[in-house]
């Protein structure tokens, strides 16, 4: 019993570096596009594949560590709220249907993620400014949001396969 919940710790911490780790890579690259708040969200890898690795609570526990320490390390207040919110918006999306599809459609899962992620932050963009104008940007968060989302669940799947081969995941 208690080597389950020391094996079920490592896991969601292998998970949580992982996804911290690949938070900090991003957050060094150059944008990948000239608009403001368009990203890849490869640390959603990791959150995506704990959600089909370990299920829904411990997927929750590895999405809101990485955004609690992602916002402590940054340093910046305003992109904690808006990683938070997108992060709620897309998980509970995510931890809903992802039991409907199989491991070769996660990209499917983490699409609608991803574009369940960027309404939250437009909400939360709308509340912050009081600026209702915010929702112009809709629908270019949610085209960059459904590529990012299949990418993200394509190197999701991938990162699945070779995990499941570690005896944290057997």
């Amino acid at each position: 019993m208690i080597y389950m919940k020391i094996k079920k710790i490592a896991a969601i911490s292998l998970l949580t570096a992982s996804a911290l780790i690949l938070f900090f890579i991003e957050s060094r690259l150059p944008p990948v596009a000239p608009i403001p708040g368009v990203k890849i969200g490869l640390a959603n890898v990791m959150s995506l594949a704990a959600l089909f690795l370990l299920g829904g609570r411990d997927a929750a526990a590895v999405l809101f560590l990485r955004i609690l320490l992602g916002g402590v390390f940054s340093g910046s207040p305003t992109g904690f709220f808006y990683s938070l919110s997108g992060g709620v918006f897309c998980f509970l999306i995510m931890v809903l249907i992802y039991k409907h599809f199989s491991e070769n459609k996660i990209w499917a899962v983490s699409v609608f993620g991803a574009v369940a992620h960027n309404i939250g932050q437009i909400t939360v963009a709308v509340l912050l400014t009081r600026t209702p104008a915010v929702l112009w940007y809709s629908p270019v968060l949610l085209i960059s949001g459904i590529i990012s989302g299949a990418f993200i669940g394509i190197a999701a799947q991938g990162v699945i396969v070779k995990l499941k081969k570690l005896f944290l995941f057997k």
